[in-house]
């Protein structure tokens, strides 16, 4: 007797949570689409505002106006910087310049620029890598750490891995920053 009474008493309270969730969803469901009337959709001019998206979309980015998942969650307000590599005149230049080699990784975020193992055909045993590391978008010589690694291996392929210092460094830090400078002059015309 003593066991059914339980069980009986375990259905109807699963019963009655049941209908306690059904009836606290039904809430939640009915606040949020009441709510979302007020403050969320502004009356516009549409004398003022585009009809058509991409020019909504433009205008918007003009105005320096959007979202980002970021903002909707709160985190990182009013500090997004949005930069992208094809306006990076530094960026630009080394790729320019490094473009008869093969590269391995590429990352505008993390700033570098990393070459496969390239051998021309001079030396067939040695292979060189580099690696271009931007310090900041500036113009300038201390914003890039460029360094060359040397690859030399033998007839028994035994191969030792160095740093290369020679005037490679030198040579291409020059020469991105002279693309980069006529890149830059480019852009302000």
């Amino acid at each position: 007797m003593e066991f059914s009474l339980t069980m009986l008493l375990i259905v109807v309270l699963n019963k009655n949570m049941r209908i306690l969730v059904k009836l606290l969803l039904y809430i939640f469901i009915v606040s949020i689409t009441v709510s979302c009337g007020k403050g969320f959709f502004k009356k516009v001019d549409t004398r003022k505002v585009p009809i058509s998206g991409p020019e909504r979309a433009k205008q918007n980015v003009k105005e320096g106006r959007g979202v980002s998942l970021g903002e909707m969650v709160g985190v990182g307000k009013n500090n997004t910087n949005y930069e992208f590599s094809t306006s990076n005149p530094m960026w630009r230049a080394t790729l320019d310049i490094l473009d008869f080699l093969p590269l391995s990784t590429v990352d505008y975020s993390g700033g570098v620029i990393i070459s496969d193992w390239y051998t021309d055909d001079t030396e067939k045993n040695q292979a060189l890598k580099v690696t271009v590391r931007f310090l900041s978008n500036v113009v300038r010589s201390n914003s890039l750490k460029i360094t060359v690694h040397r690859k030399r291996c033998s007839v028994d392929q035994t191969c030792k891995i160095e740093l290369f210092q020679s005037r490679i460094q030198e040579e291409l830090v020059a020469s991105i920053l002279r693309e980069a400078t006529l890149l830059e002059k480019q852009k302000k015309e």
